[in-house]
C-alpha cells in the first residue's frame, strides 16, 4: 500500500482526501493553519484538517514553506507522493522535490484554460460550455504542470459557483480513484499541457460583484451564479446597498441603468445589451425578498436611472 501525504484546505479538498484514505496509508496531512472566524474571531480549523483529525492522522500546519525544513520533515515521512487539492499556498522547489513520485494537483478546470485560484468562478462567468477537473504532476508554475488524468462536467444554467464547486470537488476524488494507483504503477504517463488555450484565473475581488449595467445583460446574469455565494452581486437604489439574489434576462432596450418596468410584472432594467429583471434582492440590513415586495416599499418611476454604478463592495 502506497505511503500519501495530502495536502489541502478547504471543504474542497476534503473529497480528495476520502479517496487517498481509501487508495493508501495518508501519514500526514499538512493544511494551512487554524484562522479567526466569526463575530467572536475564534480559531477555526479548515474542514480538511477536521477530517484528517476524525480519521485520527497527524496534522501538520507550517505557517511558512519557504526557507525553512519543512521540506527535510516531509522527505522524513518516507511517503512516495503527495497529492494536493486546494492547499493555498505555492510548494517551493524542496517540497516539491520531497516524493520520489512528485507531488500531484487536482485542479478545478480543463487546463490550461484558467489556471490560478479562481477557476470555477471564471468558468462561468466567462460563459464557457463546460469545465471539469485535471489530476497534474506539479512543476515550479503556477498549474502548468503535465496532466494525468481529466474529466469534465457541462455548465449549466442555472449553476452557481456553488453548485459547481461541490460537482467538481466529488470528481476530483473520483478522479483520483481512477488514476492514483495506475499512475504509482507506471500506467500513466503525464502529458504537458500545450502552449495554446491558457487563461488566467485570478482570485475574486470582492468589487467583482458589482453590477455595471452598461455590461450586456447576459455577463450580467452570468456573473451573478459565478460569484455566488461569495462576494454576491449588489448595486445600491439611491445611495442605499441593494445585492442582488436572482435575476433573469430579458431584451429590453434603453440608457444602461434605466428602470424600464417597475410594478406588478417586476423591475426591468436596461443593460449595455438587453435588459435584467432584478427578481430578489435584499435591501440593506433586512432579509431576501421578492422584487415586487421591495417595490411595494420603495416605488421606482419608469425613466429614473437610481442604481449607483459606483458604489463600493459591502
Amino acid at each position: 500500500m502506497a505511503r500519501l501525504v495530502f495536502m489541502g484546505t478547504p471543504q474542497f479538498a476534503v473529497p480528495s482526501l476520502e479517496a487517498c484514505l481509501s487508495l493508501g496509508e495518508v501519514v500526514a496531512v499538512v493544511t494551512q493553519p487554524d484562522k479567526p472566524k466569526g463575530r467572536g474571531q475564534a480559531l477555526a480549523a479548515p474542514p480538511v484538517k477536521e477530517a484528517a483529525l476524525a480519521h485520527g492522522i497527524p496534522v501538520l500546519q507550517p505557517p511558512k514553506l519557504r526557507g525553512t525544513t519543512f521540506a527535510q520533515d516531509l522527505q522524513a515521512l518516507g511517503a512516495e507522493v503527495a497529492v494536493v487539492t486546494a492547499y493555498g499556498k505555492i510548494l517551493p522547489p524542496d517540497v516539491l522535490a520531497a516524493f520520489p513520485k512528485g507531488c500531484l494537483n487536482v485542479h478545478g478546470s480543463l487546463l490550461p484554460r484558467f489556471r490560478g485560484a479562481a477557476p470555477i468562478q471564471w468558468a462561468i462567468a466567462s460563459g464557457d460550455a463546460q469545465t471539469g477537473v485535471c489530476l497534474m504532476k506539479m512543476d515550479e508554475g503556477m498549474d502548468t504542470g503535465a496532466v494525468i488524468a481529466s474529466a469534465a462536467t457541462p455548465i449549466g444554467p442555472t449553476d452557481t459557483s456553488a453548485t459547481l464547486h461541490d460537482r467538481l470537488s466529488a470528481m476530483g476524488g473520483q478522479l483520483l480513484r481512477e488514476h492514483l494507483v495506475p499512475y504509482l504503477r507506471g500506467e500513466r504517463t503525464p502529458v504537458p499541457q500545450p502552449a495554446e488555450g491558457v487563461v488566467m484565473a485570478p482570485m475574486i475581488d470582492k468589487a467583482e460583484g458589482r453590477l455595471d449595467f452598461s455590461k450586456p445583460a447576459a455577463v450580467l446574469e452570468r456573473r451573478l451564479r459565478a460569484f455566488t455565494p461569495w462576494p454576491g452581486a449588489f448595486t445600491s437604489e439611491k445611495g442605499a446597498l441593494l445585492k442582488v439574489h436572482q435575476v433573469r434576462v430579458g431584451d429590453g432596450q434603453g440608457a444602461p441603468g434605466t428602470v424600464l418596468t417597475a410594478g406588478p410584472k417586476g423591475l426591468e432594467v436596461a443593460c449595455g445589451v438587453g435588459s435584467l429583471w432584478l427578481e430578489v434582492v435584499q435591501p440593506e440590513g433586512k432579509k431576501p425578498m421578492p422584487v415586487a415586495d421591495y417595490l411595494r416599499g420603495r416605488p421606482l418611476a419608469v425613466g429614473s436611472a437610481p442604481f449607483d454604478g459606483a458604489l463600493t463592495a459591502p
